[in-house]
């Protein structure tokens, strides 16, 4: 039997192989190693919310085919949440898009509004999954890249505004932002605003970490300022609001033409998911406020934790406004590769992170900084710390 000549994967994926997440996750259980690189909870949310998926499983609500746009219970729920929180008015029925989590909405954005040679503003370093979409929608993307200086990582507006060229047909933005931790101010969001209807942009944004932000930050949506509820994409998500990421229930809110263009190409990747599991995040959504301020003050005490013990370890520290992922750099450590430190790291202390660099289109940028995330249980974060001080 001949062998295959052709190279079977396409060359729009042809440079992404398996993600940083399942080799450092793999290492971690090979080594039994407290695993600080993958951004997922180690206890279930709220039980109410747990019961209320039981519920409507046992009810038989969601376990045939839900409606493609998402059941209606979660779009009005999600409606009620925009316009609660940012005052942000959208129609359930024609301005609301439930999705496969956050990754699925950014995909589906993605392969539905840029053509093959547009280009696509991302501010870097970013999420692996962005680059990933943008190639599979046949974009070109332009990193402008966040920098660190006097303990947190800066946008600059002037860098942003030299990245636009005619050919650029949007802007892919998240804040609160992953990894950096950074969360944009107003007058940030307002110049990118002032940018995009200057220049005549579509704005996708990932804000599935809206809240959880510390110290006073503020998550403000873009679609919200002037000229921006018509050429923006909202995107969110249960996952990281209510520690229920295997549900993976998201969603996307814009006006009528973007979402019926979104839904265009999200019926052809899942077309449907999550059915009873929707009508759970519809009562999530519905929690009272104390319960998003319980959350923000857990994991801003276990923020707290983490920077102080990898700051004890000898790590210099990005004390992140928002998400939670706390950024290091190994410089005073005597190191320079992030890729070789998270490798030798669970052998060394037993812990295991994620090299930044892999979010970086020029790895050598990211090279010397390493990511933790604080979204475990306090005595888990308490033995990392432990085990991290024979670094110093």
């Amino acid at each position: 039997m001949a062998a295959m000549t052709r190279p079977l994967l396409n060359r729009r994926l042809a440079e992404f192989g398996t993600t940083i997440f399942a080799e450092m996750s793999a290492l971690a259980l090979s080594t039994g190693s407290i695993n600080l690189g993958q951004g997922f909870p180690d206890t279930d949310g709220p039980e109410e919310i747990r019961e209320a998926a039981v519920r409507a499983l046992r009810d038989g609500r969601g376990n045939q085919y839900p409606p493609g746009p998402g059941v209606p219970e979660l779009r009005t729920a999600i409606a009620a949440h925009q316009q609660s929180r940012y005052a942000l008015a959208f129609d359930p029925d024609t301005e609301v898009l439930v999705t496969a989590g956050a990754t699925e909405a950014i995909a589906a954005s993605l392969l539905a509004l840029v053509e093959p040679g547009d280009e696509v503003i991302a501010l870097e370093p970013y999420y692996d999954s962005y680059a990933a979409c943008i190639a599979m929608a046949g974009g070109t993307r332009v990193p402008v890249t966040l920098r660190p200086r006097e303990g947190a990582y800066h946008l600059d507006l002037d860098e942003l505004r030299d990245a636009i060229t005619d050919r650029t047909r949007l802007i892919l933005l998240n804040t609160p932002h992953n990894p950096t931790g950074t969360v944009l101010t107003r007058e940030e969001l307002g110049a990118i605003a002032a940018l995009a209807v200057e220049r005549d942009l579509l704005v996708i944004t990932d804000e599935v970490y809206e809240h959880l932000t510390f110290d006073g930050a503020e998550h403000l949506p873009l679609a919200s300022f002037p000229g921006m509820r018509e050429r923006t994409v909202t995107i969110s998500s249960a996952g990281k609001t209510f520690s229920f990421t295997g549900w993976k229930v998201g969603w996307a809110t814009a006006s009528p033409a973007l979402i019926t263009a979104v839904r265009s190409a999200k019926q052809f990747l899942t077309y449907v998911s999550a059915g009873p599991f929707q009508y759970a995040v519809a009562e999530a959504l519905r929690l009272p406020g104390t319960y998003f301020e319980n959350l923000r003050a857990d994991l801003s005490s276990k923020r707290d934790l983490l920077s102080d013990g990898l700051t004890a370890a000898g790590f210099e520290v990005y004390k992140p406004a928002g998400t939670y992922f706390v950024t290091t750099d190994i410089r005073p450590l005597g190191e320079s590769d992030g890729f070789a430190f998270c490798r030798a790291l669970p052998e060394r202390c037993g812990v295991v992170a994620i090299p930044n660099a892999v979010f970086y289109d020029h790895r050598d940028q990211g090279a010397p900084f390493v990511r933790f995330a604080f979204c475990k249980r306090t005595e888990v974060l308490q033995d990392a710390v432990d085990r991290l001080k024979g670094l110093s």
